[in-house]
């Protein structure tokens, strides 16, 4: 009934304000509608066409509003896009939200609703549309959005604004590789987006790459850790192919971009939810940083900042990318996902950082003093992270054992001191290192850092299971000398089983067969030879 109202009040019956109360009433009821019934499929189409009609005229900021918001929800289907995603419809909606090449500022606030709402309608058409995707390119929306989010810059109450241009950079960034490569290479994509994310902290400058840290602020607000996330996502496709630096000036872009990721992951949102996915963006674009660049993670200490420090570091930086792994593997669920990214940044950061190493490791693997429990039995991070290596999932058993391999620098030793042969066989099968050895990275020499129960206890440790077992009981001691005659004897008959099979195929050799390091033919023979002898005696 309402889009039928809301199709008559397009048309034109009903005047300005009588269309404004129809679609308000059609967008309240339609508010949370992402499935829509196909009877309607056409109706909604000559709705949209209707509304863009109006949008093209010149109307007041109300009836813009409610025009925009009523083709937000419709372009919710795929199935409608079509009479929107033409070269005319975009540009109505691009002009509505102030996208182009002019250097005019954003002076009239009451235009702000306008601006967000085609903005948002923006976003789901490029989402739900391949065609509006190629008219992006053809449109120079990217330049546009680039544009408006400098006009943003030094602007009050555009946060906004400013959250969905991001949105739809991200979007247009992530569905057209085209648009990628020209956000990086053309449009200095990174150094816009890299502004835009540090607008979004209030950070105070200490000296180059370094922020002050601020133990007391307060946390983000909503608006400013949506936009901090949306910026943080964009940049995150900006960078994927940037795992090497070929200039200064790339170089010292990327040091500025780690020393604002440094400050988001101090930083805290409104809910926990919202600082788990604000820190969960920094890690995956932290990812993309080359990793000569991540040096700013780790600035030295001053002495009179009271933070956590490891050779004169700041590693508080490095105890946020700890916490936010174990959490993650404490979750259960989503490991791919959710701690792979996090996983092999810790990897490759103590691969290039011999301080973050040996700072991690300390964390992750202190020298050993209690081994009468398996290495993956408890709930340290040590045992929690052997408990993945045998993960059912093959990327997260390999980069577990990867960054535990790192860890011991890449020696085999090292690594079943605290991993144990059974779990660590996947990896060093995989690296061909079986026998023993080490990795082809090369590490600094550290000292022994055995403590003295674990030193006492080695001799007795099970190689394959990492821990000290109970003597197991011989089964012969209560056994009585018929019993081990029968036992014996059981033995005999099976070995020639064995040894008939075996020679329909080969000749073979019986007495240099050797069964777990006994000459078994050798004792047969002697517990034959010495009955015998009871019988002849007897």
């Amino acid at each position: 009934m309402e889009l039928e109202t809301a199709l008559e009040a397009v048309r034109g019956r009903g005047g300005a304000e009588g269309l404004e109360r129809v679609l308000g009433r059609y967008n309240e009821k339609n508010r949370a509608t992402f499935k829509f019934d196909p009877a309607d499929e056409e109706k909604r189409k000559k709705l949209c066409e209707g509304i863009l009609n109006i949008l093209e005229k010149d109307t007041h900021t109300s009836c813009q509003v409610a025009c925009l918001e009523a083709l937000r929800i419709l372009s919710r289907d795929k199935k409608v896009l079509v009479p929107v995603t033409t070269k005319e419809n975009m540009q109505i909606l691009m002009r509505l939200a102030k996208l182009d090449m002019t250097e005019d500022s954003l002076e009239d606030v009451s235009n702000f609703p306008v601006i967000v709402e085609a903005l948002k309608c923006l976003c789901n058409i490029v989402f739900n549309s391949a065609i509006a995707q190629k008219l992006s390119l053809e449109l120079n929306l990217a330049a546009m959005l680039c544009n408006l989010l400098k006009k943003c810059k030094d602007q009050q109450f555009v946060d906004d604004i400013k959250c969905f241009d991001l949105r739809l950079l991200f979007l247009l960034s992530l569905l057209h590789t085209d648009i990628r490569s020209q956000l990086h290479h053309e449009l200095q994509g990174l150094q816009v987006l890299t502004q835009a994310l540090e607008s979004s902290f209030s950070i105070r400058w200490t000296d180059k790459y370094k922020a002050a840290e601020e133990h007391d602020g307060s946390p983000l607000s909503l608006q400013e850790t949506d936009c901090a996330i949306e910026a943080l996502k964009a940049l995150f496709n900006v960078t994927l192919d940037s795992w090497n630096v070929h200039s200064e000036n790339e170089s010292h872009q990327f040091r500025y971009m780690a020393a604002i990721l440094r400050h988001c992951l101090l930083t805290v949102g409104p809910t926990e939810d919202k600082t788990e996915e604000l820190h969960s963006n920094a890690i995956n674009l932290l990812s993309n940083i080359p990793v000569s660049c991540l040096d700013v993670l780790i600035n030295p200490s001053t002495q009179e900042e009271t933070v956590l420090k490891y050779n004169g570091m700041n590693m508080n930086a490095i105890q946020v990318l700890l916490d936010f792994m174990e959490k993650r593997i404490d979750k259960g669920s989503s490991y791919r996902e959710g701690l792979t990214p996090v996983l092999s940044l810790l990897t490759e950061c103590c691969r290039a950082h011999r301080n973050i190493r040996k700072f991690i490791k300390a964390q992750v693997l202190p020298p050993l003093r209690d081994v009468s429990n398996r290495p993956e039995v408890g709930t340290t991070v040590r045992n929690k992270l052997v408990r993945l290596m045998t993960h059912v999932d093959l990327g997260v058993k390999q980069i577990a054992a990867e960054f535990l391999f790192v860890l011991c620098k890449e020696r085999v030793d090292n690594l079943l001191k605290y991993t144990g042969y059974g779990n660590a066989a996947g990896l060093l099968a995989a690296r061909g290192l079986l026998a023993g050895g080490r990795g082809d990275h090369w590490y600094s020499d550290d000292e022994d850092t055995d403590t003295e129960e674990y030193k006492s206890a080695k001799p007795n440790i099970n190689l394959i299971t990492g821990h000290v077992e109970e003597p197991m009981p011989n089964p012969m001691d209560e056994m009585t000398e018929e019993q081990k005659e029968y036992e014996a004897m059981k033995l005999v008959n099976m070995f020639d089983k064995l040894s008939r099979a075996c020679l329909h195929y080969q000749e073979i050799d019986t007495s240099a067969i050797d069964v777990a390091g006994v000459d078994l033919v050798g004792l047969v023979k002697r517990l034959l030879s010495t009955r015998c002898s009871e019988d002849t005696q007897g």
